[in-house]
């Protein structure tokens, strides 16, 4: 760059060349907007830049920060907390590990690959009729995507899941009650999640999540652990899942070919479904532990007091009887 007003160019600087910048040239090369970099520059983000006459010169370190800014805030990152990472990088400690943590976090939480399906072939796995609502249901829940640009192709995240869908509907499953069972379901495996990740957080992540960013030592430990730990999260719900079958089905078997109840004990549990927002607010209540404890404690005080209605209802009308002449 030759003066304040070229576009972009090299400078000699320590024997090498070092590229110079306008604003308007940065916004371009980084993709940014100016109204972006100044605000940036406002939360110090950027470095300051050197003032050249009435002009402001940039360099090859604010296109790099400029870069790294737009990749945490890809990864999920607020601008405040990217302020910070910034400035340990600053600091000396390197963002490193910490983006290798992020990496580890972000990447795939199963092996499954996705895959791609036509619209013909979609309405031929389901009946070879066209459905439009249940595409769009489809999409709504993230079963199937859009390709952009192409209306008669779309993208399977999980092709196991879109294949329980169609074993589903060929065993005689209304399309709206698969829909509907997986609301329900998503709902209950994300409370799943969410109890997983707060209880290895708590009993392991927390010395690594402290108010500044980790060390790129702490990072990397960090990011290993997740790799060791990624799995157990499915192992473990699989064998409990199928532990949870094993106690069921037979009994749900048992329940549907013995109405009458002459094959279960009396005093034997039996499986009662509640919806998920009603156990989350009884385990907001009393504690995941004392669910099943509250649940039937409330249902027992539920039908004493239904009896002593009924009682007082049928007092009442004995009383009226005997009052007639």
């Amino acid at each position: 760059m030759t003066g304040a007003g070229a576009g972009c160019g090299t400078s000699a600087a320590g024997g090498g060349e070092t590229a110079e910048y306008r604003i308007e040239d940065l916004a371009h090369a980084s993709g940014a907007t100016v109204r972006t970099i100044r605000a940036y520059q406002d939360r110090g983000l950027l470095p300051t830049p050197e003032r050249r006459g009435r002009a402001n010169v940039y360099r090859e370190a604010h296109l790099t920060r400029l870069r790294q800014i737009a990749d945490l805030l890809d990864r999920g990152y607020t601008l405040a907390s990217i302020k910070e990472l910034l400035e340990a990088w600053d600091a000396g400690r390197g963002l490193g590990g910490v983006l290798g943590l992020v990496a580890e976090v972000h990447g795939p939480w199963t092996d499954e690959e996705a895959g791609r399906i036509s619209r013909s072939e979609l309405e031929t796995k389901f009946g070879g009729r066209r459905n439009e609502g249940a595409i769009e249901e489809a999409v709504e829940l993230g079963v199937l995507e859009r390709v952009p640009g192409n209306d008669d192709e779309f993208l399977v995240p999980s092709p196991q899941e879109l294949a329980v869908a169609v074993e589903l509907h060929a065993a005689g499953v209304p399309l709206l009650a698969i829909s509907g069972h997986l609301r329900e379901l998503r709902g209950q495996v994300e409370h799943i999640a969410s109890r997983l990740l707060e209880f290895t957080t708590e009993h392991v992540f927390a010395r690594y999540l402290g108010p500044r960013p980790p060390t790129d030592s702490d990072a990397a430990e960090a990011a290993s652990l997740v790799r060791r730990l990624r799995p157990l999260a499915q192992q473990t719900v699989e064998a409990e899942l199928a532990r949870a079958m094993r106690t069921f089905a037979p009994r749900y078997l048992h329940h549907h070919l013995h109405p009458r109840g002459d094959v279960l004990d009396g005093d034997a549990p039996r499986p009662v479904l509640l919806p998920l927002r009603t156990t989350q607010a009884v385990e907001r209540l009393v504690g995941r532990e004392h669910i099943a404890t509250f649940v039937a404690a409330a249902t027992e005080r539920e039908l004493q007091a239904r009896t002593l209605d009924d009682l007082a209802a049928n007092h009442a009308r004995g009383g009226k009887i005997d009052e007639m002449p």
